[in-house]
Formats: C-alpha cells, sequence, structure tokens
C-alpha cells in the first residue's frame, strides 16, 4: 500500500507540470479545470490507474464513454444535492445510470469525492480508502469512466467509475 501511495505522489509531481494552475479563494487552494482540459485529465488519471494496476500485476483499463457519461451526469447531480454519495436526486443508483447510458459491460464500483484538489489528489485520496481502492484495484475492471462537476466557486464534484 505504501508503494502505491508512493507512486500516486511521484505520478502527482511528474504530471504536474501538466496540469491546470491552482488559484486562492478565501484562503482556500483551488483547482480550477477549463472545458479545453477533460481528455488531458481523463487520460492522467487512466495513466495514472494503469500504472498502479500494472504495480500490482493487474490488466490495464481503457476509458469508457458510456461510463463516463454515468460518471458526467452524476457529479452535477451530486453539485445540485450538495452531497457526495452515491445516490442520484431520482433515486437512482450507479447500477442504473450506467445501466441508462447503454453500457454493455457489468457495473463494478464507483468512488465519488468532494473537493477543490486535483485529479491525482483525489485518487491518491482514494487509494488511502479501502472501499474506494478496492473498486480502482479490482482485478475484474476492464473499462474506466471518469469525470467531475466544477461549481463557480472551484469546488469539484468528482465520480469514478468501473466496469467489466
Amino acid at each position: 500500500m505504501t508503494r502505491s501511495i508512493a507512486l500516486v505522489a511521484v505520478l502527482g509531481i511528474l504530471l504536474s507540470a501538466c496540469a491546470p494552475s491552482p488559484s486562492t479563494v478565501d484562503g482556500v487552494r483551488v483547482y480550477r479545470i477549463s472545458q479545453g482540459d477533460t481528455a488531458d485529465i481523463q487520460y492522467r488519471t487512466l495513466d495514472s490507474i494503469n500504472s498502479l494496476r500494472t504495480a500490482a500485476g493487474l490488466p490495464s483499463l481503457k476509458l469508457s464513454p458510456q461510463l463516463n457519461a454515468a460518471a458526467s451526469s452524476h457529479s452535477q447531480d451530486m453539485s445540485l444535492q450538495n452531497r457526495p454519495w452515491n445516490f442520484g436526486s431520482d433515486g437512482s443508483s450507479p447500477l442504473m445510470r450506467v445501466a441508462r447510458t447503454g453500457y454493455p459491460g457489468t457495473f463494478i464500483g464507483q468512488a465519488v469525492a468532494e473537493s477543490y484538489e486535483s485529479e491525482i489528489d483525489t485518487l491518491g485520496a482514494w487509494m488511502d480508502r479501502a472501499d474506494a481502492r478496492a473498486i480502482i484495484m479490482d482485478p475484474a475492471a476492464r473499462d474506466l469512466g471518469f469525470a467531475w462537476f466544477q461549481e463557480r466557486n472551484g469546488k469539484i464534484w468528482w465520480t469514478l467509475i468501473t466496469g467489466a
């Protein structure tokens, strides 16, 4: 586990030069994301996760447009609800949202977060939590959905979904 955390930290430092620059609002460091950053952030996250999985002898994941769509809609919904949790304002579960996108595989798991931090910082926090780490490192996982919604104040609602 220490090795995984160290790997995420090193990846974060190496990739930080490519990342959007943080700003400060009311003394809080805010990671600002623009529309043009989407692909870079998704692939940076995918690369970081695949590095962790490869180090653990697990197969790599690939981005799924359907899982990305489910993650995106849930991130926006969490912002509207003002709480980081797995259920939609319409009562939907992650499994239901993934099915709505037409994803042809099997839903494995979902991790969510509310922060002002980058995707690499958020991934590090998920790797520190046993439940989220189990979703990211599930040997059966083959596909990844990763998206976020950023509010005007800079708060970011992150959603990661895995499937097989």
